[in-house]
């Protein structure tokens, strides 16, 4: 009865984690988990070094709650360097419990009750939740061809109710990276509404085919309203390290701060320090990480393209989201066929839309070669199903 009760309010709409919801279907089926977005294979020498080092040097008790000194300085010379960004680090850096933890803290800091906040589809699943959380109402609005901004979609969106918008470039699930004229879009239309922007980057460095990231805090007139969320996670292959931080002006980081500090306290002491070390590493790491990702990338694709399963080529991130069009099968009935008659899990693309998403599946490639090669070969059991 008390667990009802506890879940009676604002949550008792929720749905679980659909990502994690396949994560136990493939384990407890023996598939291979191309659904949820963690690599299988190992972090950096250097990165582990670092955390044992910390943990072996007593760095174990409770950081500063907003973060180490070290890290926020650390990261302030990366992101002044890297996104075109300025931050003070005493002041405008708030080390979280991942990205998940700094995209809440900042939701429930700066948005109230009754507020609305444009969500730009497909999304990853937690931005509707979170919303929600907040108090606000989401406003969903699909994208264009290619999941490019529709202009005239999202200028429709924003009203006089609108507090923020949330989006991530890279992508997830398309691979999408949104292009100087898309930001500025969504820049003039903030400003034009006194909007703030929840950008989500942590795909930041995975990019391919000549696409660079661009951060929507570096436009003009986006210094003081966009929160830019970013983590080591996907980077530096630690997804369960849960460091993430986000990056806002001294006026909004205060509130963040405020919320950061009786959701979590802080984020772990040595991981942190460990994440020192990751931003030293040179700049040939990105470089290698972006080529490690393309080849993966090439490989599932086409393993995915045998299957008939056509996908749009991402340009970021380490997704790619499938048309099942070809399929007699919704993407949830699908999902569970490739569990159980594949022997692969992906994700059903319902979950990363309001309504829709029912044609689509995503698969991710954050794996082994040998995982990937071994997925394929599975997977040309579609053709006999």
């Amino acid at each position: 009865m008390q667990v009802e009760k506890r879940f009676s309010g604002r949550a008792a709409g929720f749905t679980e984690s659909v990502i994690r919801e396949m994560t136990r279907k493939a384990n407890k089926a023996g598939a291979i988990n191309l659904a949820q977005g963690f690599p299988d294979f190992a972090a950096p020498d250097s990165l582990k070094e670092a955390a044992c080092r910390a943990i072996r040097d007593d760095v174990n008790q409770y950081a500063i709650t907003w973060g180490s000194q070290r890290l926020r300085e650390a990261l302030a010379a990366k992101v002044a360097r890297y996104n075109g960004m300025d931050f003070d680090p005493g002041s405008e850096i708030t080390v979280g419990c991942g990205s998940t933890e700094a995209m809440i803290a900042s939701m429930l800091a700066l948005v109230d009750p009754g507020d609305e906040v444009v969500v730009v589809e497909p999304f990853y699943e937690n931005y509707g939740p979170d919303t929600a959380i907040a108090g606000a109402t989401p406003v969903f609005v699909q994208g264009g061809a290619g999941f490019a901004i529709d202009e005239d979609a999202l200028s429709a969106a924003f009203g006089p109710k609108t507090r923020a918008i949330v989006l991530n470039t890279p992508n997830n699930p398309t691979g999408r990276v949104y292009s100087a004229g898309e930001l500025r879009i969504i820049a003039d239309l903030c400003i034009d509404h006194d909007a703030y922007a929840f950008v989500d980057e942590i795909y930041e460095h995975i990019l391919y085919d000549g696409h660079g990231h661009l951060s929507l805090g570096s436009l003009p007139g986006m210094e003081d309203r966009t929160v830019t969320i970013g983590s080591f996670s996907k980077t530096y292959s630690v997804t369960g390290w849960r460091v993430g931080y986000a990056l806002a002006d001294r006026r909004l980081s205060d509130a963040i701060r405020k919320v950061h500090d009786f959701l979590t306290v802080g984020a772990p002491a040595p991981l942190q320090e460990a994440c020192v070390a990751a931003l030293e590493l040179p700049d040939a790491y990105y470089d290698d990480l972006a080529a490690l990702y393309d080849r993966k990338r090439r490989i599932l694709q086409d393993g995915l393209a045998r299957a008939g399963l056509p996908c749009d080529t991402p340009e970021g991130a380490y997704y790619l989201f499938c048309d099942i069009s070809g399929f007699d099968h919704d993407d949830l009935s699908f999902a569970d066929l490739l569990i159980e008659e594949v022997g692969v899990a992906a994700v059903p693309g319902s979950s990363f839309f309001s309504r829709g998403g029912s044609d689509r599946i995503r698969f991710t490639f954050s794996k082994r070669d040998e995982t990937l090669v071994e997925a394929c070969r599975r997977l040309e059991r579609l053709n006999d199903v």
